[in-house]
């Protein structure tokens, strides 16, 4: 579409190519790659990765190569590659590459492992490199970019850091770039979501109930009524499964009686209820599962009731805990797990 990808007839039948009038503007351009256009100009002054024909003095337009170029171009320094080093193979690897180049201006590497500070579309803050990557491949709806970055950044850093470093800030940047543009970057925000979701789910590796009658129940994760966001509970889900504790995922907006009665029959270590917002936590509800019990007389338990998320700040009781972090939860419920041994 737009003349960005494949053949255009004229191309096909070997006429001469498309005016460059019908080409991308700098800031079509910049809004489909998610960086800014000041980075786009930088990069043709700084490296040579500009329009080959201008039309006047004053207005650029992008050709399909140009393009191919600079998405070749955001996908290696997304993924770390220095900007001078990604410019080089952008022009020599990019599909449709002429055999001559113009030669980039001449300038400065960076320093080794400093991290790029641009001003993208995005309001990210001082956050490591691959947020910034993430986040411009989650703007270009690059979805492969997605999944790859997502896959390194769990393999690098592991669940815990990939989770609260890389994840957490670009799903909050994409969020509040979403509540301040109205209607803009709904796709955005579905299409990173999804890939966090499933880079979790990939991940996941639910451990086997114990056989035994004394173990202590499994750990319930929920979503309280109506609370449709789930990313930070499968986050915990997964980083529960990585140190062998049994868990019950019930997902998002689970009705009041069938969390009871989900409780009722299994009898859990803990209960983790994760309100998003303070209009989905209900400490009634928290009351009434923390009161549940089970067992025989004598020796009956209840559960331990683990308020999660920003909801629940300043509502939950005293003698629920309320850990601040991924890893946080992760080791209250496995303390808590241990105990009940």
């Amino acid at each position: 579409m737009d003349g960005i990808t494949g053949d255009s007839a004229a191309d096909r039948s070997g006429a001469a190519p498309q005016d460059a009038a019908t080409g991308l503007t700098t800031g079509a351009l910049a809004r489909r790659l998610g960086v800014s256009p000041t980075t786009l100009r930088s990069w043709d002054h700084r490296y040579g990765i500009g329009p080959a024909i201008r039309p006047d003095g004053r207005h650029r337009r992008w050709a399909p190569h140009d393009v191919a170029v600079l998405e070749t171009m955001c996908r290696l320094t997304s993924a770390g590659v220095p900007p001078a080093e990604a410019a080089r193979a952008a022009r020599e690897t990019a599909p449709g590459a002429p055999g001559e180049s113009r030669a980039p201006a001449a300038v400065p590497e960076p320093a080794p492992g400093a991290a790029s500070r641009a001003a993208g579309p995005l309001p990210l803050g001082d956050v490591r490199r691959e947020c910034k990557g993430l986040a411009r491949a989650a703007v270009r709806l690059d979805a492969p970019a997605v999944e790859q970055q997502l896959a390194t950044a769990v393999g690098t850093h592991g669940l815990v850091v990939a989770w609260q470093e890389v994840m957490l800030p670009t799903l909050h940047a994409v969020g509040r770039k979403w509540a301040s543009s109205g209607d803009r970057y709904v796709e955005v925000e579905h299409l990173l979501s999804w890939h966090v979701s499933t880079t979790l789910r990939r991940l996941a590796r639910p451990a086997a109930d114990s056989g035994r009658t004394s173990a202590p129940g499994p750990v319930v994760l929920a979503c309280m009524p109506e609370e449709q966001h789930t990313l930070a509970l499968e986050a915990l889900h997964t980083g529960l499964g990585e140190r062998g504790l049994p868990t019950r995922m019930f997902g998002s907006a689970v009705p009041a009686e069938a969390l009871l009665a989900a409780v009722d029959r299994l009898g859990p270590v803990a209960v983790v209820l994760w309100a998003q917002s303070r209009s989905t936590a209900s400490l009634p509800l928290a009351r009434r599962v923390a009161g549940a019990r089970w067992g025989v007389k004598g020796a009956r338990r209840s559960p331990v009731v683990v308020p999660c998320g920003p909801g629940w700040l300043g509502r939950a009781d005293p003698g629920m805990p309320r850990p601040a972090s991924l890893k946080d939860a992760m080791d209250t419920l496995e303390a808590l797990y241990i105990q009940g041994r």
